[in-house]
């Protein structure tokens, strides 16, 4: 083997490792998913990825629009991003959480999880479930719509361990870009079963 190609093949593996550290964000599109229920309907769509192994889940960006059928809200339309497990660690999302009415609304908006101490790390799965719901079930079918849109999640890679006896580490947080603060429409995934007797104003986080 000669000493170019040997220096070529240590490039391309040097290469390949860094990659390995950071994946590419994963973008959603979410054209036509409706929401019926609160989480765990099993009329709700629920989208799964594989992004890898214990990789995190760093931030999130969104251009969507978004229709609620009356009386439904559109501050009810909800995605909850999570591991596998709906129930462990994760985000749950409600886009349109300040608009008290039902009608057609665009939104966009973007998140750096880390400093909102928001990202979580999916499991040894490596699969990233979104669930699409109603944080408030009005009537039987859906009760609004994801008319046209995507989502963008950024993820950075698990490193293993150097050491086998020594616990993994999450990848290096990149340097967080300025995005506008999202924290009212975002809360960590603890959600808790409640009921509502009016439709008056509710906060977004939980």
């Amino acid at each position: 083997m000669s000493l170019h190609y040997f220096k070529k093949m240590l490039a391309g593996l040097s290469m390949f490792a860094c990659s390995s550290l950071f994946a590419a964000p994963l973008v959603v599109d979410v054209t036509g998913i409706q929401s019926y229920g609160e989480i765990g309907d099993s009329d709700n769509t629920v989208l799964t990825y594989s992004v890898g192994a214990n990789s995190v889940i760093t931030g999130i960006s969104y251009n969507v629009n978004l229709t609620a059928f009356s009386p439904s809200y559109l501050s009810e339309l909800a995605l909850l991003f999570s591991g596998s497990d709906e129930f462990g660690d994760g985000v749950y999302f409600t886009p349109g959480f300040d608009d008290q009415s039902p009608g057609t609304g665009s939104y966009s908006d973007s998140a750096d999880l880390v400093a909102l101490g928001l990202s979580f790390a999916v499991g040894a799965d490596g699969i990233l479930r979104l669930e699409f719901a109603e944080d408030y079930d009005d009537f039987a079918g859906a009760d609004g719509q994801w008319n046209f849109g995507t989502i963008t999640f950024e993820i950075d890679g698990y490193v293993p361990p150097v050491d086998p006896g020594t616990p993994g580490t999450p990848g290096e947080v990149p340097e967080p870009a300025s995005a506008l603060l999202m924290a009212a429409g975002l809360g960590m995934l603890g959600y808790g079963r409640r009921r509502r007797a009016t439709k008056a104003a509710k906060p977004a986080i939980r």
